[in-house]
């Protein structure tokens, strides 16, 4: 008995695998087609947002502040920031617009949540390798003290805004507010990403504060990975951990309600 539903569980895992793989070729194919550069975009996009801000904090700041790199602080904080925002904006309506796909009986609606960010998280991944290479070469970008808490703390960032689109794309089928509401959502959540701000230039109180935000805890994480002892970092792995699992559970549960009440065309 134990044997068969090995077999089916795997049996199933790898027809999910595939069918993830085949919504991402899909996906990447209708957004940016064949021609130019086509699927690199995916690195492209975050790259230019970043490039363009690190830019002008250089100008503003000058080359170094705090003991770090101006342009590497603001990559090392924007490109995850982008993967969040990406991510919640690829989500919205994403049910509604790939609705008539349903009748396959293989694919599920949270299939279309994962193609997706999948799809941002490569081209995050992508962008922050590609940009942190280049400044190396020109000394603005250090090699990473421990590159595996540098890419723990990717990594729970990644899961924490996974959690959060799972939550965001059926929420935005149920009510048409909700798409409205969220490009302003990302904005404002800038000051408790930790994009602008480490922990150690506050006063405890409001520290204390800032650390609550699941996203402040993985960017210390990350920077404490890039410059180790040169810089002061506070963060709970936990804090992210914890909150992802919690959002994981609500958002399944939201989607499992609207596949009941979702129309296929």
């Amino acid at each position: 008995m134990t044997s068969s539903f090995l077999h089916k569980f795997f049996g199933g895992c790898h027809v999910q695998i595939r069918v993830i793989h085949a919504l991402i070729i899909r996906e990447l194919n209708t957004r940016f087609g064949r021609e130019n550069i086509g699927f690199l975009w995916i690195m492209v996009e975050p790259l230019l947002f970043a490039g363009l801000v690190a830019i002008m904090w250089n100008i503003m700041k000058g080359s170094e502040a705090h003991g770090m790199s101006v342009a590497a602080f603001i990559i090392s904080g924007y490109i995850p920031i982008t993967l969040f925002r990406h991510g919640i904006a690829r989500s919205t309506a994403v049910f509604t617009a790939n609705s008539s796909l349903l009748y396959h009986r293989q694919i599920k609606i949270n299939d279309f949540i994962v193609s997706r960010f999948i799809i941002e998280l490569l081209g995050g991944m992508m962008a922050y390798i590609f940009a942190a290479l280049i400044l190396v070469l020109f000394n603005l970008f250090p090699v990473p003290e421990n590159i595996g808490l540098l890419i723990a703390g990717w990594m729970i960032y990644a899961l924490f805004s996974f959690s959060i689109c799972l939550i965001i794309a059926p929420l935005s089928e149920m009510s048409e507010v909700v798409e409205k509401f969220v490009p302003v959502t990302t904005y404002i959540m800038i000051p408790f990403s930790g994009l602008f701000t480490m922990a150690s230039w506050l006063t405890p109180e409001m520290r204390q504060y800032l650390l609550l935000s699941p996203f402040v805890n993985a960017m210390e994480m990350m920077r404490a990975g890039i410059w180790g002892d040169k810089i002061t970092t506070y963060y709970n792995v936990w804090n992210p951990l914890i909150c992802s699992m919690i959002a994981i559970v609500i958002g399944l549960a939201l989607c499992r309600y609207v596949r009941r009440i979702l129309t296929v065309e």
